[in-house]
């Protein structure tokens, strides 16, 4: 472990890989959180008046940000301003000590500051950078700003989503931040590797775009439009690609989601419902049939469900092992046994709130767990230790201070 890891340090199969988080709002911070919650070890730089605009999204308790401590779980946080002379060489002194250092500034930002990837591998040659931007190192849009909604209505994801009849939906969440963010990890993980097998190959720049990420999860979207010229068009909650496939009411108001994606699935539906003969009618005789055909069929397991109360349809589909769920809020995220049998939901301790509960570490090592060891920190709180590892003492953090540079 580097000499800025405190005590033991985290465990997980990725313990030893040293991460500097110089990243910003969302993705890239999440691809170095979950490196961290695999035991690299991580230390995010925030400027020292703390404006990064995640700890200003709601929502908040009391003033403190509950997103971040999320988000930026299991770092060690310090405050430095690479802007200025004293922050960046600093900065490069830290980064000495590191593998890997995440970045989601426009692009040719951090080149204005005189950081830029000759200074970078000049004081670490074998660094692995994770560039973050919404679209890209290059072409004309390089320098273009954006958040999730833009990248996830750029890249097709927002025209697929939404009813027939109306417009294009934008999802709840910021998606196209968590997809750039598992894509930004494992480029990381990638590099690493590379590294593992050639310890003396130069070092790596990745070039991570959020809109490139989301569109490449819409995997058959451009093979159909180039092979078939097809323009997929919203289908409210039905599926693209089989049927039955909906989000259907029952008689006392909740909501079932059903996927029948296979055709030994859809006899188990045929089963639950007592109708053998759909089995018979050519509508319905594969998929493609029933995707041709995914009106009618649609309608008749609509009336099935709505003429039966949750209890009764979970009870019997479930008996017939038909691919469903009820469509949960967070309250039934928190109470379904089978979450809570997993410990899906982990309570850790913070130091302005006391416990809090967030979700687990993702996926499972058997023999190398990583852990949830801290929430994200507080603006700085790190600074001492951090700094005194380099060896700066009492009177040099308060002259750094005095400046801004900390």
């Amino acid at each position: 472990m580097s000499s800025l890891a405190p005590g033991a340090g985290p465990s997980g199969p990725l313990r030893g890989l040293r991460i500097l988080d110089l990243a910003t709002l969302l993705a890239g911070p999440l691809a170095s959180t979950l490196l961290a919650d695999l035991g690299a070890e991580v230390v995010k730089i925030e400027l020292p008046d703390g404006r990064d605009a995640l700890r200003a999204l709601p929502p908040h308790k009391q003033g403190v940000p509950l997103w971040w401590k999320v988000s930026n779980r299991n770092k060690r946080g310090i405050t430095l301003d690479v802007r200025k002379a004293q922050g960046r060489a600093l900065f490069l002194r830290l980064l000495s000590e590191f593998d890997v250092l995440v970045e989601n500034f426009r692009t040719g930002t951090m080149d204005g500051w005189d950081l830029g990837r000759e200074a970078l591998f000049a004081a670490k040659p074998t660094l692995t950078i994770l560039r973050v931007t919404g679209f890209g190192q290059t072409g004309p849009d390089r320098q273009k700003p954006g958040f999730a909604r833009v990248f996830e209505a750029m890249s097709g994801y927002t025209y697929l989503n939404g009813f027939p009849d109306g417009p294009p939906l934008n999802a709840g969440f910021p998606l196209a931040d968590s997809v750039a963010g598992l894509f930004g990890a494992l480029g990381i993980v990638a590099a690493a590797y590379r590294r593992l097998r050639h310890p003396d190959a130069p070092g790596e720049e990745i070039d991570l775009s959020a809109t490139e990420a989301i569109f490449r999860t819409l995997d058959f979207l451009a093979i159909e439009y180039d092979q078939l010229g097809v323009v997929r068009e919203r289908l409210g909650n039905m599926s693209a690609y089989s049927a039955p496939s909906n989000i259907y009411r029952t008689r006392d108001g909740k909501w079932v989601s059903m996927a029948v994606s296979s055709q030994s699935m859809f006899e188990h539906l045929c089963d639950a419902m007592e109708r053998p003969e759909l089995l018979r009618d050519a509508r319905f005789a594969d998929n493609p049939a029933r995707v041709a055909n995914r009106g009618a069929l649609d309608l008749l397991v609509a009336a099935w469900i709505a003429a039966r109360d949750l209890t009764q349809v979970v009870e019997i589909l479930t008996r017939h092992e038909v691919t469903f769920s009820p469509v949960y809020s967070i309250r039934d995220v928190f109470e379904d046994p089978h979450f809570r049998a997993r410990g899906m939901i982990e309570t850790v301790v913070d130091r302005e709130l006391g416990p809090v509960k967030m979700q687990c570490v993702v996926p499972r090592f058997a023999t190398a767990p990583g852990s949830i060891h801290a929430t994200g920190p507080e603006l700085g709180q790190d600074n001492d230790e951090i700094y005194g590892a380099l060896g700066l003492d009492a009177t040099a953090l308060e002259a750094l201070r005095a400046k801004g540079v900390i």
